[in-house]
């Protein structure tokens, strides 16, 4: 498991190109075959991904936890961004098609993933943080997770935001996530940018067309720095950073939070007059 520490925005201020994507950026999640996961200090939230193909593949604890399995004081969100599958949790399938989400609860002691074709895979993104009840795991599909239509087409940000875990949505102790999808000639997300200082955040970007780029800018909003970014590749956010971004052709993006407050609409909006 990676491991990626915590950043002081004064230090972040002075960062080079390469100190930036090695402290926030999760290249190589998706790996055939594999589970890969990361481990972040903010908020103790793990980025991960698991994509069966010949074979179904079992989520065991990481010696980082110091936990008997991985959910034993976690609770985890999956989206799946690709072919059918399964998720077999505690004992129960669930099957998920794409952009499907399913909830897993503090808990649940075995977790295995599963592709239905081996020449057009699941790939189970995931995000888990620390959890103190055990909320009822739940599959959700992207019809039930009452979309709200953002932005407009004049400013390229006209967007569909599928809220599934959240207060009012699949309940959790503190994970809160969501799909965001584009609309036709819209390529910003999150702009205007906000903060939110009582949680952090977590971008998965996926479905960018080959070649194509996304550009994320972070930072606090009077000290802003940009990355590059490819399909299938995942950002960290602290509570003291912007989060948007811009790309080259349409995308979708998965995001994730935890922290103090549940609350969708809680976040300080930064004017873009203020940006720096």
């Amino acid at each position: 498991m990676n491991i990626i520490h915590a950043v002081h925005p004064d230090d972040f201020a002075r960062y080079n190109t390469q100190q930036i994507r090695d402290k926030f950026l999760l290249e190589n999640l998706v790996q055939p075959d594999k589970i890969e996961c990361s481990y972040s200090h903010y908020d103790r939230m793990v980025v991960g991904a698991a994509t069966p193909v010949s074979q179904p593949l079992e989520l065991h604890t990481y010696d980082q936890l110091k936990a008997a399995f991985f959910l034993e004081r976690r609770e985890m969100g999956i989206i799946n961004i690709a072919g059918n599958g399964t998720v077999n949790a505690g004992g129960e399938e669930y099957a998920m098609e794409k952009q499907d989400c399913l909830y897993i609860g503090k808990g649940v002691q075995k977790i295995v993933f599963t592709s239905s074709d081996k020449t057009n895979p699941a790939k189970f993104v995931f995000f888990s943080c620390p959890a103190h009840q055990s909320c009822p795991t739940r599959l959700m599909k992207p019809a039930e997770a009452l979309p709200a239509e953002m932005g407009s087409l004049d400013n390229n940000n006209h967007r569909v935001i599928n809220k599934y875990i959240h207060p009012d949505g699949i309940k959790s102790c503190q994970l809160v996530l969501g799909v965001t999808t584009f609309k036709k000639g819209s390529i910003w997300n999150t702009m205007p940018p906000h903060l939110h200082d009582r949680r952090m955040e977590s971008y998965f970007y996926f479905d960018l067309p080959e070649g194509q780029s996304i550009i994320h800018f972070m930072g606090e909003p009077q000290e802003t720095r940009h990355i590059f970014l490819h399909n299938e590749q995942a950002i960290l956010s602290p509570s003291w950073s912007i989060h948007s971004g811009v790309a080259t052709a349409t995308y979708s993006f998965i995001w994730a939070m935890a922290g103090e407050n549940m609350v969708f609409t809680d976040m300080d909006p930064v004017p873009l007059p203020t940006l720096r």
